[in-house]
This record gives C-alpha cells, structure tokens and sequence, in this order.
C-alpha cells in the first residue's frame, strides 16, 4: 500500500520542461542586463593624444629608425601612420 501511495504522489507532480527554465533565463537576463544609455559614456579622446604600448620590433628595424638619434619614436610613429594611410 505504501507504493501505491508513492505512485500516486509522484505522478500528481509536475516536472519543469527545459523550456520553461530558458525562458526564465531569458527573462532574468533581459531584466539584469544593463541597457546601452546605462553605459558609462566614452571619454571624448583628445587630438593628439598618444598612448603608451610595449612593441616587439626587429633589431635591424630599430636600429634603422635610432640611427639618426632623437626623434626615433615620432619616425616609427610618421611611418605606422603612413602605413595605415592615416597621413
């Protein structure tokens, strides 16, 4: 008698399809996820300003630019931007 009284305690339950947890993952996520205009704003960049890098270069490439002495790095600069048809 006490399997028939299992039997029917676990056929009178519900089961969760997947379908219902992904839709209430899509639901949570549309409520958490902060929309575009709650984004902080970029920073305007500033007109010339320049950003530090560390740039693996060639030893003979660095020699050819360090040759005529200061200014090296402005030369490396002039030439990457001709480079990318940004002069």
């Amino acid at each position: 008698m006490l399997n028939a009284a299992c039997v029917c305690y676990k056929s009178g339950m519900t089961r969760r399809t997947p379908d219902a947890r992904s839709a209430a993952e899509k639901a949570f996520k549309a409520v958490t996820a902060p929309k575009p205009s709650e984004l902080p704003p970029k920073p305007p960049s500033l007109p010339g300003a320049k950003g530090t890098v560390s740039l693996r270069i060639d030893r003979d490439v660095l020699d050819f630019f360090q040759q005529d002495g200061p200014g090296w790095q402005d030369r490396i600069n002039a030439a990457l931007r001709q480079a990318a048809g940004k002069s």
